[in-house]
């Protein structure tokens, strides 16, 4: 019984057009280049939510219908926003997204420029007197005399 099961299973997947095969590699290369949006950090093609198969079923019905990528993407962009797109274009909406990073790592340099700066500038080397220089050498001596015995 279950090697029947095991043999139908097999010969289902065997069975594919190649039609069939080229249009999961389309699905699965336009998957590659969408967020998934309930992960966010994975691409649909990666992500295992209920939402991503929805969307996935959704892009192999829009291939099957014959919409190409293109309009895919721009139906997915128009509907979800530049957010669904795993590298959204350049442009004005996205310029925080793009050079925000870049920014903030600009100015924490700068912020740590300054401090480093500024603690320099609160330094002021002098050199020891005589009676500092005396008291150190004693504290020395007398830190030594205890280690040893």
């Amino acid at each position: 019984m279950i090697s029947v099961c095991v043999c139908t299973l097999v010969c289902a997947q065997v069975a594919r057009s190649p039609a069939e095969e080229e249009l999961d590699n389309r699905v699965r290369d336009l998957s590659q280049q969408l967020r998934c949006l309930v992960c966010q950090n994975e691409t649909l093609a990666d992500s295992q939510a209920d939402l991503a198969s929805d969307l996935k079923r959704q892009i192999r019905e829009q291939m099957k219908a014959g919409k190409s990528d293109k309009e895919i993407l721009a139906f997915l962009t128009e509907r979800y926003g530049d957010f669904v797109l795993y590298r959204p274009p350049v442009k004005r909406t996205t310029y925080l997204l793009w050079f925000g990073p870049f920014i903030l790592l600009g100015g924490g340099l700068f912020a740590l420029f300054r401090y480093i700066k500024s603690r320099r500038e609160q330094i002021h080397e002098q050199p020891l007197s005589s009676e500092e220089h005396r008291r150190a050498l004693e504290l020395l001596n007398a830190d030594s005399g205890k280690e040893s015995a």
